[in-house]
């Protein structure tokens, strides 16, 4: 007799490699999951448009929610018993709840709308929740690709980061609540404290050793999580190598786009999305092995771009400083100049950058311009024949190769 099947909608506990691992209902789960996410957004951005905030602010948060939100909901459909998917999920809803917050606070002690309901809790959550959210992001790389730690000696140190995480949430979360104990609510046009009330004890004025050891610790261990990534990109062959690669450029990305923005304030932040779907793409296994082309090919487009900034900057005060050419003319002519050189540019700094970070295509480059100058002098159709499965070989590398050459007399 067959085995009893088992309920779609319960949850179930299913062996893998020696190891329990949890398999969510589904797809009851994903149906709530899915219907919890848009109503989140929506009431955020409802809540958002009440309130008037600012459109760079609708639009982090926006971004956040489409990105975050997006993959962990793709990766829940797509591979349910991956917990990465579920743990991305969880993080955007405690980011949509201090989202949706801000803006409720705003209405009920900015905008006149006094008596709202919870319209304490929403000033705490606001200003505590979104700090939590932050908090956990490392712990996303560290659990990636799979949602599982890398081994059981990582148990303690999550365990210690927890622990820090909550003695920060515990002084958050004080500064938070004594202005609403002390009915000296003021807020900014985001939601956030203005006013501090009266903490007691050491909440008021921690030790400077107790914010030096809470700074160091997570620190360290936030280090730790990216250190043990690196080493397992140098380990890692395969499909596993491929898929650090998308981790860290998503994450390289991000990193040098929120820099950016430091320095350009009017930079939109949409260049952070750039992590969550790298780690989609990585976590899928969707077009894995273009990441090699995509580093070389970012590479390529940031040198020439900063060169021609360069080349074009120089003709230009070349033009109006040393010549004294002080017309449109002298930026029409750098701006021509710019323009004619990116070609040629692109090409040459294509090839050294596929020659450094991306060799395989730049080997099988080599090979194809070399097998089409010998083509020019091949009459021997055997030969060419025999050439062609040796070329394509060297550049492919397929598992199985055939040739058909069909003859008309």
């Amino acid at each position: 007799m067959g085995g009893a099947r088992r309920p779609a909608g319960r949850a179930s506990v299913v062996a893998r490699a020696g190891a329990w691992r949890w398999a969510p209902p589904w797809p009851t789960a994903t149906a709530g999951v899915d219907f919890l996410v848009l109503l989140l957004t929506v009431v955020y951005f409802w809540l958002a448009a009440l309130a008037h905030l600012t459109p760079r602010h609708i639009l982090v948060a926006g971004t956040l929610i489409v990105a975050f939100g997006g993959v962990g909901l793709v990766v829940a459909h797509r591979q349910p018993r991956n917990r990465l998917g579920w743990i991305l999920l969880g993080w955007l809803f405690l980011l949509g709840l201090g989202g949706i917050a801000g803006p409720y606070a705003v209405l009920d002690y900015r905008l006149g709308h006094h008596g709202l309901p919870l319209g304490p809790v929403a000033v705490v959550l606001n200003n505590s929740v979104q700090l939590l959210a932050l908090l956990l992001a490392p712990l996303i790389i560290l659990l990636f690709p799979d949602g599982y730690l890398p081994g059981p000696r990582w148990r303690w140190v999550v365990w210690t980061y927890a622990g820090l995480v909550a003695c920060v949430m515990t002084v958050a979360a004080a500064n938070a609540i004594a202005p609403v104990a002390d009915h000296d609510i003021r807020l900014d046009s985001s939601g956030n404290l203005t006013s501090s009330g009266h903490l007691p004890g050491w909440l008021a004025n921690p030790p400077a050793w107790i914010d030096a050891v809470v700074v160091v610790g997570l620190a360290g261990i936030v280090l730790s999580a990216v250190g043990l990534q690196v080493l397992s990109w140098r380990r890692a062959t395969g499909e596993r190598r491929q898929q650090l690669k998308w981790l860290a450029f998503g994450a390289a990305v991000t990193v040098l786009w929120l820099i950016a923005m430091l320095f350009i304030s009017s930079l939109p932040i949409v260049g952070i999305a750039a992590l969550p779907v790298s780690m989609g793409i990585a976590i899928l296994k969707y077009r894995l092995y273009d990441i090699d082309r995509l580093i070389s090919r970012t590479l390529a487009y940031a040198i020439v771009t900063g060169l021609l900034v360069g080349a074009y900057a120089g003709l230009v005060l070349l033009a109006t400083r040393v010549l004294s050419v002080h017309t449109p003319v002298a930026v029409a002519a750098a701006t021509l100049a710019a323009a004619a050189l990116f070609n040629p540019l692109r090409r040459r700094v294509q090839q050294i950058v596929d020659r450094r970070f991306n060799r395989a295509r730049y080997d099988a480059d080599q090979t194809v311009a070399v097998f089409a100058a010998r083509l020019k002098d091949a009459v021997d159709l055997d030969s060419v024949r025999n050439d062609l499965a040796t070329v394509v070989q060297q550049a492919l590398e397929p598992a199985h190769m055939s040739v058909w050459v069909t003859r008309r007399d």
